[in-house]
């Protein structure tokens, strides 16, 4: 099965709104990903609306064709507008005011009770739950007691073990991954991954074997400004494919 690439277009948005107004658009983002070779759009709307809005979610899930992944904190909140839009999938991510970016992946097992409900309720609407985890057994294992058909292990710490050139750390936090990817598949959960994945950093993970999905943002976005959208999306769906082969 093809690794699936997931394009997360929340910093089209950064950029449209720290001038205000409609450029750039995000929609445009999503279309030219689809374009490019993207498999799927994910797009987080935030609490403080920090880069993704409503109107962009009401947006890609009314005029976009590939699927939508919502990532959403665990609010009543962001539950309504998930039941309102209906995405094809809903990623359910930690989430605190003053952090620049996710920190981290979801305590589902501390959470377990607040958590349990929405799980619920977007299975009920027939929306595909996520969860944005830890490579960690306890996790898993969590994920499964709740009904969440789908998690996301979070790979951040293994982004910045490369970039410190520890090439110990870096193969324990790989295998770290692919001992959850395997657990997981065992689990009958599908797997995904992502967090500050880049040209240079994603091989090694797309050759994880159960691995379904990468979710890339950031990066992408980033690179842009060099290459356009488009060339770094095909680049990174190259270097997965070749990962793959």
């Amino acid at each position: 099965m093809t690794l699936r690439l997931g394009v997360n277009i929340d910093h089209v948005a950064t950029i449209r709104n720290a001038r205000g107004g409609a450029h750039p658009d995000p929609v445009l983002a999503a279309r030219i990903a689809a374009a490019a070779g993207a498999d799927g759009i994910t797009a987080h709307l935030r609490e403080d609306r920090r880069h993704i809005t409503d109107a962009d979610i009401a947006a890609l899930t009314a005029e976009i064709a590939l699927p939508i992944n919502f990532e959403m904190a665990a609010t009543e909140e962001m539950l309504a507008i998930a039941l309102r839009h209906k995405p094809h999938a809903a990623c359910i991510v930690p989430e605190k005011r003053e952090e620049r970016t996710t920190e981290g992946g979801l305590d589902a097992a501390g959470q377990h009770n607040h958590l349990a409900p929405l799980v619920r309720r977007l299975g009920d609407a027939k929306i595909r739950v996520s969860l944005f985890i830890e490579p960690d057994p306890l996790q898993l294992r969590m994920a499964v007691a709740l009904g969440a058909p789908v998690v996301e292990l979070h790979t951040g710490a293994y982004a910045h073990a490369v970039i410190e050139g520890d090439n110990n750390k870096t193969e324990r936090l790989l295998e770290r991954l692919r001992e959850a990817a395997r657990f997981g598949q065992d689990l009958g959960l599908e797997v995904h991954a992502g967090h500050g994945l880049t040209f240079d950093n994603v091989k090694p993970v797309a050759e994880i074997s159960g691995i379904a999905e990468l979710n890339i943002g950031h990066f992408l976005i980033g690179e842009a400004i060099f290459t356009g959208l488009d060339a770094a999306i095909r680049r990174m769906r190259a270097l997965m494919d070749e990962a793959t082969a």
